[in-house]
């Protein structure tokens, strides 16, 4: 296997935003068809109970607020001339929280779908706050408990006599 050597591609703000639209697109997409599969499977195959309502309020509103946050991330600013100043941030970056925004509304179409077959695959949306716990322990907690100390520097014998009288003084 080669590995070509040089600059590594980088996109163009005008690829970054239109991949940026399409990728809105298909998640507004999917979005939808889980809740149009649900709504439907349920209006003609169960009775719509306070606990289908309340759980398809609560997924409208994850989708909501996920596509609003990859939105207003994927912001683009234009020129008085309509030139294209900031295409946002490139939702399809690896590592990016663009990345774990697409993963809650995978999770949330998954689990509408498959609520179909049971309800008890509702519960799989506590996988959502136990991996904010422990993406929050592994990326800010965990590093700043164990963190090393810092390392004094070496100070010289002529110095650390110096110091030493400097202290005497005080005291």
């Amino acid at each position: 296997m080669t590995t070509k050597k040089g600059k590594i591609l980088t996109k163009g703000a005008k690829q970054i935003q239109e991949e940026n639209v399409s990728t809105l697109s298909f998640y507004t997409n999917m979005a939808l068809g889980a809740m149009g599969i649900y709504f439907a499977v349920t209006m003609m195959l169960f009775e719509l109970t306070a606990l289908a309502i309340t759980i398809m309020i609560f997924s409208t509103i994850v989708y909501i607020g996920s596509y609003q946050f990859m939105a207003y991330m994927a912001r683009t600013t234009y020129s008085e001339s309509g030139q294209l100043l900031d295409s946002g941030v490139d939702l399809n970056m690896e590592g990016g929280i663009a990345e774990h925004v697409k993963d809650l509304i995978i999770l949330t179409s998954g689990v509408q779908i498959l609520s179909l077959i049971s309800n008890y695959f509702w519960l799989l949306w506590l996988l959502v706050p136990l991996r904010g716990s422990w993406m929050l322990w592994k990326q800010i907690l965990a590093p700043w408990f164990f963190a090393q100390p810092q390392e004094q520097p070496e100070i010289s014998d002529k110095k650390q006599r110096k110091l030493d009288k400097k202290m005497a003084r005080r005291h």
